[in-house]
């Protein structure tokens, strides 16, 4: 097992891979931008080093720095969390010319997950249902809009766009004509070369009465390849998610298994080790799962499946990156119970979910059986401006998902943030609307269910069921 791990990101997930660290006895070493000198997974990690300036490009996402730092503080590994540079072969390929462990994919088996289209091309050929669209990637994307207009007239509006490097939602946009189009490449390519260095898009048939449902795969280097159940991730807000949770209410055994092979599969097909998620859209309508993309990488959610599974992912990673085989076979997983995630972000709801970047003067989460909190905040932090604003990740587990409801319910209500203006009072208007309770909901929840005009609502004749961290304070 590896002695020095360096952890390339930051935040709550930076918080969540040290603590693993320190239970499996590995020193824990992190680059911090000058920003986040003060944040907690600076002091909380056994080595800290700072490697630049705020902006991402200059810090995170330097990859020649995070190298340096690692061969510097010999490291043997390194965990990328996820987000900045996770889902990047070139950097695992730094990794590997280095002499440095990637924990995660070979940067040879990234290239064949992301771009999403290449995954898109190798699943339709292994005869894997995708998702209606384009399978070719375009860089350059304002400089070739004939093309794209055309191929946009083949495929039929309304067309999503989505940077082909990008994870979690970032930069994606619905066109529903011809003179949506251009705004929706011109944000799809900025927003993919800001966050992860590349312009080029993809495009899909924009389905929408679907769910979000996605697959947690294990694999190791030995061909043993295991499922750990489905997460449904939903309840989302522009291509955002905001709540998770294991199982789906809509899964049953005989789909988790239909399901778990295909994503088994798709692992295969990619030659992918390490953690791997596969997603895919189960459109109401038709009633069919088609396979959505592939994120090489830890999520975010991937607490849910812990809490069901009473599995460390972190753990199994280092193992799987150290040789190791894989401790279970899939008759071992047994999903347990029901775990919802809420993600606590310092945004304020009433004004467009617009990022609330202050201080934090009382910060004080849920205790009690069945929560846990990923944090990466403190009362006293500031919230940068430079990053995502995820304060917390807030999750509840129960017997069964009408106890993990009130559960989570009761939580929300006894979180208190003060300082920021945060999404707390949205999540209490979610967990209590029908839809939700009842599983129906879509990833048109949000928009359909008009929660936000509901909050707004609530806030005017002042019922919101709510701690002192309410955004009306």
């Amino acid at each position: 097992m590896f002695r020095r791990i360096l952890i390339a990101n930051r935040g709550e997930i930076a918080v969540r891979i040290i603590r693993t660290c320190r239970r499996m006895g590995i020193c824990s070493i992190v680059p911090y931008s000058e920003v986040d000198a003060n944040a907690l997974f600076v002091g909380f990690a056994d080595e800290s080093y700072c490697i630049g300036e705020p902006e991402p490009s200059s810090s995170y996402l330097n990859i020649e720095k995070i190298i340096k730092l690692a061969k510097d503080t010999k490291a043997e590994a390194i965990h990328p969390g996820y987000g900045f540079l996770s889902e990047n072969p070139d950097f695992a390929e730094a990794c590997e010319n280095a002499g440095i462990t990637f924990i995660g994919p070979s940067s040879t088996a990234m290239r064949r997950a992301k771009p999403k289209h290449r995954a898109r091309e190798l699943c339709e050929k292994a005869g894997i249902p995708i998702a209606p669209g384009f399978s070719k990637s375009i860089s350059d994307p304002i400089n070739k809009m004939p093309e794209i207009t055309m191929l946009c007239k083949n495929i039929d509006y309304p067309v999503i766009i989505k940077p082909s490097n990008s994870g979690g939602g970032i930069g994606m946009m619905v066109a529903n004509n011809e003179s949506e189009l251009q705004d929706a490449i011109r944000y799809a390519g900025t927003r993919g070369k800001a966050a992860f260095g590349f312009d080029d898009i993809y495009i899909e048939k924009y389905i929408t009465q679907v769910k979000h449902i996605e697959m947690q795969i294990l694999s190791d280097n030995y061909g043993n390849i295991i499922h750990l159940g489905e997460r449904e991730c939903s309840v989302q807000r522009r291509y955002q998610k905001l709540i998770e949770e294991a199982p789906s209410s809509i899964i049953t055994p005989e789909i988790r298994y239909k399901l778990g092979e295909m994503a088994k599969e798709i692992a295969r097909v990619l030659q992918c080790t390490n953690a791997l998620t596969v997603e895919f859209i189960y459109s109401i309508e038709t009633g069919e799962f088609y396979f959505n993309e592939c994120n090489t990488r830890l999520q975010v959610e991937h607490s849910v499946t812990e809490l069901t599974t009473n599995i460390d992912l972190v753990r199994e990673q280092l193992r799987i990156a150290a040789g190791e085989k894989l401790e279970y076979k899939q008759d071992d997983i047994q999903m347990r119970g029901h775990a919802i995630e809420c993600r606590i972000n310092a945004e304020d709801p009433l004004r467009n979910f617009m990022p609330s970047p202050q201080k934090i003067i009382k910060y004080s989460p849920p205790k009690g059986f069945g929560i846990r909190v990923d944090s990466g905040a403190y009362a006293g932090y500031t919230m940068p401006f430079y990053y995502d604003p995820l304060i917390a990740k807030l999750m509840v587990w129960g017997r069964d998902r009408k106890e993990t409801l009130s559960r989570m319910k009761k939580a929300l209500t006894n979180f208190t943030i003060e300082g920021v203006k945060t999404n707390i009072p949205f999540h209490l208007i979610a967990v209590e609307d029908d839809y939700f309770r009842e599983g129906k909901y879509t990833t048109l929840f949000v928009k359909e269910r008009e929660l936000v005009q509901k909050l707004q609502e609530s806030v005017k004749k002042n019922n919101i069921p709510i701690s002192p961290n309410s955004v009306i304070n």
